[in-house]
């Protein structure tokens, strides 16, 4: 029987109203960021660092802990926090920028998204705060001078944690109606001392009104006294000039921000505190700045407004002594409905009620036969995706141009970003992978969210996919846009396996296929895979360059800088993925063409281009060398140089493993009904059969014949799939390496780089050193080798398997294979025989504290012998996978 949540996802389709409006649209970090970045070198972490947030107000978008806002950020809520040590008040989550990184940009803070449902009905958040001073510096100075080769220095290394002093502080958020928020926050203290804490719920709008030649009304926050004894902070946009970009009239009205008494508000103005931000000299535009309240806790000053209004506010609640193992609880009301009689009683109902109809809602998605320990992980992976939703604002145009024509920025920063992408103006509610390490979409971690997002929210998933082929987004010559770093840089092209994935996702679940979804995006995907076939195939052979395309430090070369001397690099993963791209672009056209048979035509085109491009990779063209090397039984890069000279990259990584990825099964019962199709297919066959068949194999089996379409014939499928089965290679206890583990005593030397097994961190700094592919385990490549195996067990069965990859080992059919590639990930998480879970490695805190053992981070990747979590830790992107896997396993 559908639940509540279930019902609330049907009456709101959209987030402009409804259950969507408001939500943790909020970023973890808004410094540092390039939307922020107005310096004339393009060096964001420098221009705005974490020691002027607090002081600058931002352009672009807010950030804070646990924050919610609406739609389109107009009015945000967040709390912030003091121990009366600190030098800073806790407004934000703390973490070292690229340089001070010894790996990268990191955040040092321990949060947990610990639950949340699709309609932000319900949202769970804990955060731990620390009651000794917060070693700020201690973090920044040890990590800058430790080498790539030595561990990160983490937050609980500096024995800030040590005998619990500490508190556990959970916000709650619970809709009472779609417009209408009731808010709980309780602190524990976990120490064996009393301990002091403040509390500071915050209310504040984005400051959308001082950026252009002349400045527009503002908002105002005003304390009022309500019908009861409680407080009331009111907040009035009326006066708010609309934005233009908004295609309606958007105002929220008067909201009543209700809170209990014994707080003290506080009010100022969300402006930049001009002469700390930009130096002695530059006068402030309001007496009353954005860093009021931290200069009021912390140095004492007298800076807030004392008539009671701004665009700021908050209250300031002081507990001298929390008792250990007692509890302080604060609530609020946030509602659009004035004249309650008291709001606050209402409160802890309505969180009780909406957490009893999250618990519904996710016993109807946790399959039959996971276990309660793989439940809580599904639904923490599933809660930090829905968390990790943005209100992702940037006017390209604007933002090279600048707001105000009398004070432009400067000018050598329109030629360092993003200059040919003016046409690119987000006002969307988007996921994004990280909201603290990476706070902007990026397009194929996109790509990954979007599948886990249509195992709770099908609606939300296929509009993110839409949104990047969206005219404001996509680019007019047919390329998506990969990250604001660099729009222009090349992801794996994943986004239209992502879309028929969602499709038919979407189809299952709800009983109902989408044709209008898939034929919009169908559309949209045949600009962008021209543009792949007229940027990156250089010499019209069918074998792509591509560059980076995802995996950064892949190999010996840095694949996003051109050679100087003017060779290229022809890569095995580009043309891999290009096929993969031909192959689905190929079932979409089928799909289609149920109701539409011209769509036959489409489908003949991509048919034969993946022959093309497969067949490419094993020396077609009349060329001396091929990508797939016969001696090793694997895929190389080769580069080759301007006068016809070439050199393999005998690197063997994810790069050979790609190819793998493109595979399809043709059943000839299925085709039938195709006639167009049909016909093109068997003329293929016979007029182009050695081409043909070296990628299309026919398979017959108890009376039905089916075509595997798969770039690899069947004896190199046995040769790669040995590799990737051998633990000497890449099979690891958690999963599938992304460098072979045989490089570890024997790598690749080229010039003076080489390439090494490294199952941790990165040692080289390619592409800013926070992302390693020379040895960890990536969760979307493994789960894309697991859906090419499942496949390729469906078109061959028992008649061809995996190779032992030792003497002793049996033979293992394919889909055995990605079980149990798909049980190792989920193991990553999951407690083993010890209660221990492997993503915590050796921490002794995560695996034994019983506050500590049961809260789940989802990192970026993982250590390649191990399964320690690495890189960022808050990926639920596309780290979220393992809740797909789940779903997919444990049925």
């Amino acid at each position: 029987m559908p639940s509540k949540e279930h019902e609330r996802l049907e009456q709101g389709r959209d987030d402009a109203s409804g259950w969507r409006r408001w939500g943790p649209y909020v970023s973890d970090r808004a410094w540092a960021t390039v939307r922020e970045d107005y310096s004339a070198n393009g060096d964001a972490w420098d221009y705005l660092p974490h020691d002027l947030a607090r002081s600058k107000a931002y352009r672009w978008g807010e950030d804070g802990i646990a924050a919610i806002c609406d739609r389109y950020q107009i009015l945000v809520f967040a709390p912030a926090f003091w121990n009366g040590r600190d030098p800073i008040l806790k407004e934000r989550l703390f973490g070292l920028s690229s340089p001070e990184g010894n790996h990268g940009e990191d955040v040092k803070e321990y949060y947990f998204h610990l639950d949340c449902t699709p309609t932000h009905s319900y949202m769970r958040f804990l955060y731990k705060y620390p009651q000794r001073e917060f070693p700020y510096e201690r973090l920044v100075n040890e990590n800058r001078h430790r080498s790539t080769a030595e561990p990160e220095f983490e937050l609980l290394d500096t024995a800030i944690f040590a005998d619990d002093a500490y508190f556990d502080i959970t916000i709650e958020y619970a809709k009472y109606s779609a417009e209408d928020i009731c808010i709980r926050i309780e602190a524990i203290n976990r120490g064996a001392n009393p301990a002091p804490l403040h509390i500071l719920p915050h209310l504040w709008f984005r400051n959308t009104w001082a950026w252009g030649p002349r400045p527009s009304p503002e908002p105002k926050i005003r304390m009022v006294r309500g019908e009861s004894a409680d407080l009331c902070l009111v907040s009035d946009d009326s006066e708010l000039e609309p934005q233009s970009s908004i295609p309606v009239t958007y105002r929220l009205g008067s909201r009543f921000f209700h809170a209990p008494e014994g707080g003290v508000p506080l009010f100022t103005d969300n402006e930049t505190n001009m002469p700390r931000v930009f130096g002695p000299g530059h006068a402030n535009r309001r007496p009353f700045v954005k860093d009021a309240f931290h200069r009021t806790l912390i140095d004492g000053d007298s800076c807030t407004n004392p008539l009671q209004i701004g665009t700021k506010a908050a209250i300031h609640y002081r507990f001298e002594a929390v008792a250990p193992s007692e509890s302080v609880v604060l609530r609020f009301r946030l509602t659009d409905s004035p004249g309650l009689e008291e709001p606050l009683d209402e409160v802890d109902r309505t969180i009780e009620l909406r957490r009893r109809e999250a618990d519904e809602y996710y016993e109807t998605i946790h399959p039959p036969t996971a276990t309660a320990d793989e439940r809580n992980i599904q639904r923490q992976a599933l809660a930090s995706l829905l968390w990790s939703k943005q209100s992702y604002l940037f006017d390209v145009e604007l933002w090279l141009d600048g707001d105000n024509p009398n004070l432009p920025p400067p000018a050598s920063r329109k030629t360092i970003r993003n200059e040919h992408w003016r046409h690119l103006n987000s006002l969307r509610v988007m996921t994004v992978p990280d909201k603290w390490e990476y706070p902007w979409f990026a397009a194929w971690d996109l790509a990954f969210q979007c599948v886990v997002f249509a195992l709770v929210d099908g609606e939300f998933a296929k509009q993110q996919l839409w949104l990047l082929l969206f005219e404001q987004f996509q680019h007019p010559n047919g390329q998506i846009p990969a990250y604001e770093w660099e729009f222009s840089d090349l992801n794996p092209p994943v986004h239209a396996w992502a879309v028929w994935r969602v499709y038919n996702m979407d189809r299952i679940r709800s009983g109902k296929a989408d044709r209008d979804f898939l034929e919009r995006c169908f559309h949209k995907l045949l600009i962008n895979f021209t543009w792949w076939i007229n940027k990156v195939d250089n010499k019209g052979n069918n074998i792509f360059e591509g560059g980076f395309l995802g995996l950064d430090n892949i190999t010996v070369v840095d694949r996003s800088t051109r050679c100087a001397d003017g060779s290229r690099l022809e890569q095995s993963d580009a043309t891999g993925w290009m096929g993969m791209f031909c192959l689905v672009l190929m079932r979409i056209a089928l799909e289609l063409a149920k109701e539409d048979r011209v769509y036959e035509a489409l489908a003949s085109k991509y048919f034969q281009h993946y022959i093309y491009v497969a067949a490419a990779m094993k020396n077609m063209g009349n060329r001396d060398y091929q990508l797939w090397d016969e001696e090793d039984g694997f895929f190389y890069d080769v580069l080759l140089y301007p006068d016809g000279r070439y050199r393999k990259f005998r690197v063997r990584s994810l790069v050979g493993l790609i190819p793998l990825f493109a595979v399809e099964r043709l059943e000839e019962a299925w085709i039938e009904p195709f006639k167009e199709f049909r016909e093109n297919f068997d003329w293929f066959m016979k007029n182009r059969g050695k081409l043909a068949r070296s990628v299309v194999h026919t398979v017959e089996r108890a009376g039905q014949v089916t075509h595997a379409l798969t770039i690899l014939n069947q004896d190199q499928l046995r040769r790669m799939t040995t590799r990737i089965r051998d633990p000497d290679e890449f099979l690891s206890d958690y999963g599938v390496r992304s460098l072979s583990k045989a490089h570890e005593s024997h790598p690749f030397v080229f010039d003076s780089s080489e390439v090494r097994y490294e199952p941790a961190e990165s040692i080289d700094r390619i592409k800013g050193g926070n992302s390693n592919w020379r040895g960890p385990i990536w969760f979307p490549t493994g789960f894309l080798l697991i859906e090419s195996l499942r496949k390729l067990g469906k078109a061959f069965g028992e008649h061809l398997g995996c190779p032992a990859a030792h003497p002793g080992d049996a033979s293992l059919p394919f889909n055995d294979l990605a079980r149990e590639i798909a049980e190792r990930q989920i193991r990553v998480f999951s407690r083993d025989a010890r209660g221990r879970r492997p993503v915590y490695g050796s921490s002794q805190k995560f695996q034994e504290d019983p506050h500590w053992r049961d809260l789940i981070l989802f990192y970026e990747y993982f250590h390649g012998d191990n399964g320690t979590g690495l890189g960022a830790s808050h990926q639920t992107g596309w780290t979220a996978l393992v809740a797909s896997l789940i779903d997919e396993w444990r049925h």
